[in-house]
């Protein structure tokens, strides 16, 4: 299947977008730069907007998402916008009891641990385009608001996914997940392959949209080995990165201490590879063979640091990422909740002066 001729991508507006070009590996008129997470709570325009509203309602509100996706590409000048989600929207989608706690994060009704529990899930059948109509809708009229500014899908990858349903609550070892995955590996290899699929239609919707490129986020791969990764995991990323590996956009596959497994993360079928703030990017690139286009990956920490140490470090990085053949700036993770959005501004202006 090829993009509709309306797609961003396909009447022009965001061919030679600078993000698209340094995706794929070519020169662009600028180095690119956005932020994870920087539609949130380090705007107070956000904060307004949010109040009242839980975090899934307002992911699932087509004039709220949209307007949240837009604030900080309004106010930073950042390269690209990316979509309003969470991970765990497409669960709330499918009908699985899950809100987003605040100070917790997400809350299952019902953990996912038995065959028995796999076999509900997959009862419930896929993802509709009925159910999909919101996010549709909210990312038509981001695109249509940004313009010559690509918009960039999001979605969560299947481990991910799998771990919030196993544990039925954030973890710090994911310790649940890992022994599921052992224990009983064919109910593991069902459970991730129906997550895939799910987050992978969630994907596609938001390509055929109109987002000119994916992000797949595997927050919580790093708990794994390499070995771990490539058997029980690699598959169903996989599986889920098939879902828009015939629309032809630029996709990032991102883990948060996933350096060891940069190059598992990029055969999964990922163009790009967003790096976190623990590995160089200069020694990312090298791990990945001097082939792969890098995004990242200024550590977060050093935001509220003061401005002649923050700016070193942001030289660096870009001087780093230069060994790449494509480099978008982005941080190593997402932007905390406290930081002055002034810093973020700021940043956008050195990385785009940068070049000149």
């Amino acid at each position: 299947m090829t993009l509709p001729s309306t797609h961003p991508l396909s009447d022009g507006r965001t061919a030679d977008a600078p993000l698209i070009a340094a995706y794929r590996g070519t020169v662009p008129s600028r180095r690119p730069v956005w932020f994870m997470r920087q539609a949130g709570r380090s705007l107070p325009e956000y904060r307004a907007l949010r109040a009242g509203t839980s975090m899934l309602d307002a992911c699932l509100d087509p004039e709220l998402a949209s307007e949240i996706t837009l604030q900080p590409v309004r106010r930073h000048g950042v390269d690209a916008g990316i979509f309003f989600s969470d991970i765990v929207v497409p669960l709330r989608l499918v009908g699985i009891d899950v809100d987003i706690e605040p100070g917790v994060g997400p809350v299952l009704g019902s953990p996912v641990r038995t065959a028995a529990d796999v076999d509900r899930l997959r009862d419930a059948g896929p993802l509709t385009d009925e159910a999909l109509a919101p996010v549709v809708e909210g990312v038509r009229r981001t695109v249509a608001a940004l313009g010559t500014t690509p918009l960039i899908g999001f979605a969560g990858a299947p481990f991910t996914l799998a771990a919030y349903l196993v544990e039925g609550r954030p973890s710090r070892d994911h310790l649940a997940a890992r022994t599921l995955m052992h224990a009983d590996p064919g109910t593991w290899r069902a459970l991730t392959a129906w997550a895939a699929d799910v987050t992978g239609a969630f994907l596609r919707a938001q390509v055929l949209a109109g987002a000119s490129a994916a992000q797949l986020f595997d927050s919580w791969a790093g708990s794994l080995s390499l070995a771990d990764y490539v058997e029980h995991v690699a598959p169903a990323s996989a599986r889920t990165l098939g879902h828009v590996r015939d629309l032809g956009v630029p996709v990032v596959h991102f883990g948060t201490g996933t350096g060891e497994l940069l190059a598992a993360m990029r055969d999964v079928g990922a163009d790009v590879v967003g790096v976190d703030h623990r590995i160089p990017l200069d020694e990312a690139n090298r791990r990945l063979g001097g082939r792969t286009p890098l995004q990242g990956n200024i550590d977060p920490a050093l935001l509220a640091a003061p401005w002649p140490v923050l700016e070193a470090h942001v030289r660096d990085v870009l001087a780093r990422g230069a060994s790449a053949p494509g480099h978008v700036v982005n941080l190593g993770h997402g932007v905390p909740p406290d930081i002055d959005p002034d810093v973020l501004t700021s940043i956008v202006a050195l990385v785009h002066e940068s070049d000149r």
